[in-house]
């Protein structure tokens, strides 16, 4: 296991198109090993394997609120916010992902990354999803899925195309954030 260099804009590895895996091998479960533990330390409730210079289709993703600063919405079942008791991580790995059923209607999250870091935006995108995609031993699943982890879903899942969640903003939006981040580097 290992941490690796999560890439940040400007760097135009992130503008990649990630290719297919086809070798559900030891070399795989050491990248997604890895992306776990990177996307941890960082800390963070997603990322793809471009964010660490790798162009494959491979995502992580575990909603769990890391601190109390973790954005208010995971909830369990029953609707309770459980900042405060540590909560148990929820890994999952999706390979070679495809959205098969978008709905039309649409929800808005605010959306941070961790390769646009301390940028955060509301985007919009379809609030119900079906997706299909492989596990790490090449097994196909299908899920419906809704809130946080739709949203979470389709946000790395424009990474393998790419796209990054603030090419959704209009351009002058994304210049702004642009310079904004510039200020934060030049004071870091």
């Amino acid at each position: 296991m290992a941490i690796r260099e999560i890439l940040e804009v400007p760097d135009p590895v992130l503008k990649q198109v990630s290719v297919p895996v086809t070798e559900f091998n030891a070399e795989l479960k050491t990248l997604v090993d890895d992306m776990f533990e990177t996307m941890y330390d960082a800390p963070g409730i997603g990322l793809a394997a471009i964010q660490v210079g790798v162009p494959l289709r491979v995502l992580v993703i575990d909603l769990q609120p890391e601190d109390e600063d973790a954005e208010p919405v995971a909830c369990d079942h029953d609707g309770h916010h459980h900042h405060h008791q540590p909560t148990k991580k929820e890994p999952r790995v999706f390979i070679n992902p495809e959205i098969l059923d978008p709905s039309e209607d649409l929800s808005v999250y605010q959306e941070g990354c961790l390769s646009v870091p301390e940028i955060y935006a509301d985007i919009e995108r379809p609030a119900k999803i079906r997706a299909r995609w492989q596990d790490i031993d090449g097994k196909t699943h299908e899920e419906d899925m809704d809130g946080l982890m739709a949203t979470c879903l389709q946000h790395e899942m424009d990474h393998l195309e790419g796209i990054l969640f603030i090419d959704h903003l209009s351009r002058l939006k994304r210049q702004m954030v642009l310079k904004k981040l510039d200020k934060l580097r030049k004071a870091a």
